[in-house]
C-alpha cells in the first residue's frame, strides 16, 4: 500500500492506472476506521482491481459548535488496517492542500440536502459535496462506494452526480450494526457503558416502524409519533428529528403507499453524542 498526501500526485497515479485499464474504486472516509469502513473497502475489492482509501477529516462540513478538533484522527491504527484490508493507495492529504489560499469554489446542493441533516446542520452537505467533488477528480475512479448509514448525504451524493453527469457509478454498502443493534459509527467511542446502552433505543425505535408498516399503518405521523415515544423514554436521548421519506427522493409523505421503498431516518442525542441512524421499509401491497 502506498501512502499519497499530495492530490497532484494521486492524480497523476490514478491517470496512469487509467491509461493501463485499471478499474479504479474509491472509498472516502473521515478516518478512524471501523468494521463499517472495512465493509466498504471489501465491497469495493470485488468491484475493481484498484482501491483507493481516502482519509480527510474534512473542516468545510462542521458547524462552528460540532466536534471537528476534537473529531478521532488514529492514524496509525488507521493506516495498519488500510494495509490489512489489502488497499492499493491510501489517500491522506492536509486540508491546505485540499483547500489552498485563495479556495472560493464550491457546490450548493438543492432541496434534498435542505431538510433534516440539512436542516440541522446548515451547509453541511454543502462541504460534503464539495470534497466528495474534489475526491472524484483527483482518484479519478470509476466507481465510489459509499455506506447507507449515512443515508441522506448518499441520496445527495448521487443528485449531484446525476445533475452533474459525473461519469462515475455510486455504490451502496449496506449499514452494519453491533449485536446490540447500534449502527457502526465513528463517533459511538464518545458514548459511556450507560449512554452506549440507551443508545440500542434508535433501532429498537426503526424496529417497531418496520412491525408497524408491517402490521398495515402507513400513516407517516402516526408511525412517527410511536418511535418518539419509545426514544423518549430513554432519559439522556434528546431529539434533532424523526421523518418517513421516499428512499432514494427523500421526499416526504404523509401516506406511504403500498410497492413503495420509504426510510425512517434519525438524528438522536445520547448524552453529549449525536447519532444518526435509518432503515428501509418496502410498504407491503395490498392484498385483493
Amino acid at each position: 500500500m502506498q501512502i499519497i498526501t499530495n492530490p497532484r500526485e494521486m492524480q497523476n497515479i490514478a491517470e496512469n492506472l487509467r491509461m493501463k485499464h485499471q478499474l479504479i474504486a474509491v472509498v472516502m472516509t473521515m478516518g478512524a476506521l471501523h468494521e463499517g469502513h472495512l465493509s466498504l473497502i471489501k465491497l469495493a475489492k470485488q468491484q475493481a482491481g484498484t482501491v483507493i482509501l481516502t482519509i480527510f477529516v474534512n473542516p468545510a462540513q462542521f458547524g462552528e459548535n460540532e466536534d471537528f478538533h476534537c473529531y478521532p484522527r488514529p492514524f496509525e491504527k488507521d493506516s495498519s488496517m488500510a494495509r490489512a484490508a489489502e488497499v492499493d493507495y491510501l489517500f491522506a492529504p492536509d486540508a491546505s492542500m485540499m483547500y489552498p489560499e485563495g479556495f472560493q469554489t464550491g457546490i450548493h446542493n438543492g432541496p434534498v440536502a435542505a431538510i433534516l441533516e440539512g436542516e440541522h446542520r446548515p451547509d453541511h452537505f454543502n462541504g460534503v459535496s464539495t470534497v466528495v467533488l474534489k475526491l472524484m477528480m483527483i482518484c479519478k475512479a470509476h466507481i465510489a462506494v459509499f455506506g447507507e448509514k449515512d443515508a441522506q448525504q448518499l441520496a445527495v451524493i448521487k443528485r449531484m452526480t446525476n445533475d452533474l453527469n459525473i461519469d462515475i457509478r455510486i455504490l451502496e454498502a449496506p449499514l452494519l450494526r453491533d449485536d446490540d443493534g447500534v449502527a457502526i459509527s465513528s463517533r459511538n467511542i464518545y458514548l459511556s457503558s450507560e449512554e452506549r446502552k440507551q443508545a440500542a433505543v434508535l433501532f429498537r425505535a426503526l424496529s417497531l416502524t418496520d412491525k408497524r408498516i408491517q402490521e398495515g399503518c402507513t400513516a407517516a405521523e402516526m408511525l412517527i409519533d410511536e418511535a418518539i415515544s419509545l426514544i423518549e423514554q430513554e432519559p439522556d436521548a434528546k431529539i434533532d428529528y424523526v421523518s418517513i421519506v421516499e428512499a432514494e427522493s427523500f421526499t416526504q409523505s404523509a401516506l406511504l403507499e403500498p410497492g413503495k421503498e420509504y426510510r425512517m431516518v434519525l438524528a438522536i442525542w445520547i448524552g453529549t453524542t449525536r447519532l444518526i441512524d435509518n432503515r428501509k421499509y418496502r410498504v407491503p401491497l395490498i392484498s385483493a
